[in-house]
């Protein structure tokens, strides 16, 4: 009988290793499953509000560069008026540009939207000489700083089309366009609004 006692030790030790393996298994495969499962992406940050700033009256001065991308320097002064509207409670504005200069009389009107989902705005502008919207631009804020960018075509020239939006306060801010040739190497600008909010007159209600 003590002969068979390091017997029975030896099977019960296979058997206790047995019934554990499978368990180990199953720890392994949690484990794999866990390190091998998409971490969720972050969320878009909200920017819905980030035009807010924009609504209003403006009185705008614009300086315009007369011939782009010609390596011309002769610059050309416009003034007059920026209206922006808020629509979809910030998520979208619509504004109107109306200015006078050497180059005439240039009514404009630009469309924001939002996307919630992206975080990024979709700048559309038309021009009331044809009446068409051109190629939309897209960007986002950060930090203070919006920046807005397409392709397109100047006088037959494959050109992208950047906007930024800087030097915001409460009462003034400045908005830039610029074109680049060379895929954003570098940049010429031809277009500088700075925009001044006209101020509510006294007495009158809010």
């Amino acid at each position: 009988m003590n002969a068979l006692k390091p017997i029975r030790t030896y099977l019960l030790l296979c058997l206790l290793a047995a019934g554990l393996y499978p368990l180990a298994g199953f720890a392994e495969e949690t484990s794999n499953a866990s390190a091998s499962s998409p971490q969720q992406a972050p969320a878009a940050r909200d920017g819905q509000h980030d035009f807010d700033f924009n609504i209003g009256t403006w009185k705008t001065h614009i300086s315009r560069l007369q011939h782009p991308l010609t390596g011309s320097t002769t610059w050309v002064d416009y003034e007059g008026t920026h209206i922006v509207r808020k629509v979809w409670d910030g998520r979208a504005n619509i504004g109107e540009l109306e200015i006078d200069g050497p180059g005439g009389h240039i009514e404009a009107l630009s469309l924001r939207t939002y996307n919630p989902q992206s975080g990024q705005w979709t700048l559309h502008f038309a021009r009331s000489n044809d009446g068409t919207l051109g190629v939309p631009m897209f960007g986002e804020f950060k930090n203070g700083r919006g920046e807005f960018i397409n392709q397109d075509t100047f006088n037959g020239r494959a050109i992208l089309v950047r906007n930024v939006w800087s030097d915001i306060t409460p009462d003034s801010c400045r908005s830039v366009w610029s074109y680049s040739t060379d895929g954003g190497k570098t940049w010429e600008e031809n277009w500088i609004a700075t925009d001044t909010r006209v101020k509510d007159e006294p007495g009158k209600a809010h």
